[in-house]
């Protein structure tokens, strides 16, 4: 028997960040709406009603992808329809290294095995598509099940998009290897420079090929109203995979509550208040992510310039003789010394497909916002944000944290 490349650990690995962390506060016409449906007693019916299929298909619309309510899915959450996706397709997955950290619990659930291959120097999200093919080949000659690649077009954790010849390198060697694409679009409408940055999704290289997923918790809706949206490919082969994948998510009683459903329908129209809080939290993450990262770096610290999003990726191995000393010879140790000394969650990048022994971490923007609901509305408001002194506050905590990391007094 040959021997089988080893996939990710699948034992007791942590499956997410130690905590949640705090956003903006609800947009009050949202919290208005589901409010006024709290009377509603039953769930949305499996895969959400026609009103909410009908507005994600505007939505989708919108950005370049026509689509008709029958190729629509609803979940409450991204990770219910990823679950529900890989419970239909069967076979194992292949993820980019690092990935999201919500990823790989679901082939866990199913008992199903999750390689990695590593992303390229200039982005996260995708893997390298020599590294793509080279991994899909060895796995498969060893006994491998590789069905499915799933990459994110602006990517959590490393804040970056991948670059539209890269996305259709990528593409183009995993329909080669008979891959499904499952593209995570969680955060393409957080993009900082809409005028530098070019998003392309695999769908509009490859509508048959491809089923887009999007949590709406990041751009739409508050994140403690779980809702996600799939859209499938306009093929025999993707009326299957929908129908299959309701199938899944009637098991498992994968259903939006109504106010929720209320909300997210509203929400996915995109009326005028809803655009505006989302361009006001773009903008401020464009000014509060870059300096994030300045300060980061400035402490010796190796990251790309994030481009979406509100999360930065980190590598402190150019201070490891100085962690070493510290007794910090890991990224679980160093997330729990960086967790504490911050206090906010910094997850380390075993929690994203990455080593244990690699000293990476995830930065986010969120401890920048501020503490309370009126500090974060006064932070979404300001005209320079940067002058507020949380900000400074916070951004001066993760300088020092960083500074002593590299050497400064304990």
């Amino acid at each position: 028997m040959e021997r089988r490349t080893a996939p990710v650990a699948r034992g007791p690995a942590p499956f997410g960040p130690p905590e949640s962390e705090p956003g903006l506060p609800v947009l009050p016409e949202l919290a208005a709406l589901l409010a006024g449906a709290a009377s509603v007693e039953g769930p949305e019916p499996v895969g959400g009603g026609p009103a909410l299929r009908e507005a994600a298909c505007g939505y989708w619309a919108r950005r370049g992808l026509p689509t008709d309510a029958v190729h629509v899915a609803a979940a409450p959450g991204a990770e219910s329809l990823l679950l529900a996706l890989l419970a239909a397709t069967g076979g194992d997955i292949l993820l980019s290294r690092p990935c999201a950290a919500w990823y790989v619990p679901q082939t866990r659930i199913l008992d199903r095995h999750a390689y990695h291959a590593p992303v390229p120097a200039e982005c996260g999200g995708v893997p390298d598509p020599f590294a793509l093919l080279e991994t899909v080949r060895r796995v498969r000659r060893e006994g491998g099940d590789l069905r499915v690649l799933l990459l994110s077009v602006a990517d959590d954790p490393t804040g970056t998009i991948a670059p539209p010849e890269l996305m259709h390198e990528v593409c183009e060697a995993a329909v080669e290897e008979d891959l499904l694409i499952v593209s995570d679009e969680t955060y393409r409408d957080t993009v900082h420079d809409r005028g530098g940055a070019v998003l392309l999704s695999p769908a509009e290289m490859l509508p048959d090929d491809v089923v887009v997923l999007s949590d709406l918790g990041a751009a739409l809706v508050p994140p403690a109203w779980p809702s996600g949206i799939a859209r499938f490919p306009h093929t025999p082969r993707g009326a299957e995979l929908h129908a299959a994948t309701l199938d899944a998510l009637s098991g498992l009683r994968a259903v939006l509550a109504g106010p929720v459903a209320a909300a997210v329908t509203h929400a996915l129209a995109e009326p005028e208040p809803v655009t505006a809080r989302r361009a006001a939290a773009v903008r401020l993450q464009a000014v509060l992510a870059p300096a994030l990262h300045r300060t980061v770096t400035a402490g010796g610290v190796l990251a790309r310039p994030p481009r979406a999003g509100t999360h930065l990726y980190a590598d402190l191995d150019p201070l490891r003789p100085a962690l070493t000393e510290r007794g910090i010879t890991d990224s679980v140790e160093l997330e729990d010394h960086l967790t504490r000394r911050v206090g906010a969650p910094v997850p380390g990048g075993h929690r994203f497909g990455d080593g244990p022994d690699g000293l990476r971490v995830r930065f986010s923007t969120a401890p920048l916002l501020g503490r309370t609901d009126d500090e974060r509305l006064r932070t979404l408001t300001a005209p320079d944000p940067l002058e507020l002194p949380h900000v400074e506050e916070a951004l001066r905590l993760f300088g020092s944290a960083l500074a002593e990391l590299n050497g400064g007094p304990r």
